[in-house]
């Protein structure tokens, strides 16, 4: 078996972690992604090389590990918009998808993006500057995506002299803060990425600490990708009917199981129709099966002949979500474009899209100090607030808090197809944590 196999072998049984980075500007973010890259073993000859290069051009004797992104940078100050950068690495213990967020406040939006399909946040602060008022927002915002897991990385402890009390004190602020908010589980880690302590190696410059470093933490944390155990959902992409001599009288429903297992014999209803059914079979890459789960993509196939299309929901029959035509949600506004009260919009929802009219607003969130602007009248860029849609045709819509698949949706501007705001149905933030609650939480969340 060759080495290339056996690394192949070995990834295939890992797990996928995927986490956002963020953090203020200046709080050594693209540093700590370098280091995590570099001491990882995660970075290419050539692009160290390269690295190298551009260091001892600027007169630094080490290597400027945040030269491994700022090459994006780069780009953006050429104009090219690049909503977050993705970098793909991996250790023999798991693989990893960080989603590398802006640092700026109108960079919201940004975060927003890189958090949504996130199961881990590090959010970073600066030990001189302990917690401030971006890194109450990036709190926020975790929060309000229900991210499972936030790390809290106290960087540039080199320039206060590896103190303790400087981490706690920060540890101890940031934690209340972000379980008042309702986030399930924080981990507070002291590092200097610029030196590499507590990153990927040990730090020797603080015994004081016997937590994990950076990377043993992303590589142990509890990642729940079974979504059996989650509410069944199953939309509806694409019906497939091929009235041919071999297949005259096949009718299937082909999609991405969203959520849960679905079964042969299964009771279920389509929504928004309310017809009932039972499962006739399964398809799953050209075979055959009794049962199939998240995220499967499968063709359904059921014992009635029913009026279904693109959009529509299967999900079992005691466990329907319920279908409305008012949706109440948070939602971040993405668009350069304000959104306003009256405005005609598109809401997409897994794969149906339907008209909607933005009824109200009736609020906007200040993030800073988590109070609410009544009646704001419209959402501008990088807003969070509240809204009431009622769209033209019943949605069957999950609680975001149920499952952040089926709980999310999209407002679209008809004309031009412009997305202008994602949104969380149901309430913002969840309730704040009771002591010992974290690990049942966490269990029922749908990440």
């Amino acid at each position: 078996m060759t080495t290339h196999t056996r690394h192949a072998e070995q990834l295939s049984t890992t797990t996928l972690l995927r986490f956002a980075t963020a953090g203020s500007v200046d709080d050594g973010k693209s540093t700590l992604v370098g280091r995590l890259l570099h001491d990882s073993k995660s970075v290419l000859t050539d692009q160290l090389e390269a690295v190298e290069h551009a260091s001892r051009s600027r007169g630094q004797e080490a290597p400027d590990l945040a030269l491994l992104t700022d090459g994006l940078r780069a780009e953006r100050e050429q104009g090219i918009t690049i909503d977050v950068a993705y970098r793909y690495f991996a250790t023999p213990r798991r693989r990893f998808i960080l989603a590398d967020t802006p640092g700026h406040v109108q960079y919201t939006r940004n975060m927003v993006t890189g958090a949504s399909t996130a199961e881990l946040a590090v959010v970073l602060v600066d030990a001189r500057n302990g917690v401030v008022e971006q890194t109450r927002r990036h709190a926020a915002v975790a929060a309000l995506l229900r991210v499972p897991h936030v790390v809290l990385a106290v960087n540039k402890m080199d320039l206060v002299d590896y103190a303790e009390p400087v981490f706690a004190a920060i540890a101890e602020e940031f934690t209340a803060y972000a379980a008042s908010l309702g986030v399930p589980e924080i981990t507070a880690i002291p590092i200097s990425a610029l030196a590499g302590d507590n990153v990927v190696e040990p730090s020797a410059h603080m015994d004081w600490y016997g937590g994990p470093t950076v990377l043993e933490h992303l590589e142990t944390v509890p990642v729940s990708h079974d979504l059996t155990a989650c509410h069944a959902r199953f939309p509806v992409q694409y019906v497939i009917r091929p009235q041919t001599a071999e297949h005259p009288d096949y009718r299937g429903y082909a999609g991405q199981i969203a959520a849960g297992a679905f079964r042969v014999g299964e009771t279920v209803t389509v929504l928004p129709s309310g017809r009932t059914s039972t499962i006739a079979g399964i398809d799953a890459l050209g075979e055959s099966v009794d049962i199939a789960w998240a995220p499967q993509s499968v063709t359904i196939r059921l014992a009635d002949d029913i009026d279904i299309s693109r959009g529509d929901l299967i999900a079992p029959a005691d466990d329907a979500p319920a279908v409305t035509q008012d949706v109440e949600a948070t939602v971040c506004h993405v668009a350069d474009q304000p959104l306003s009260v009256g405005q005609r919009v598109l809401l997409k929802h897994t794969t149906r899209t339907v008209k909607a009219i933005v009824k109200d607003i009736p609020s906007r969130l200040t993030l800073d100090e988590l109070s609410q602007h009544p009646a704001p009248g419209q959402l501008v860029a990088n807003d969070i607030g509240r809204v009431v849609v009622r769209t033209a045709d019943p949605l069957a819509l999950d609680a975001y808090a149920d499952s952040r698949r089926t709980g999310s949706f999209l407002l679209i501007d008809p004309a031009d197809g412009t997305t202008l705001t994602a949104g969380m149905a149901g309430a913002s933030f969840a309730a704040a944590a009771e002591p010992g609650a974290a690990a049942a939480d966490d269990a029922e969340w749908d990440f």
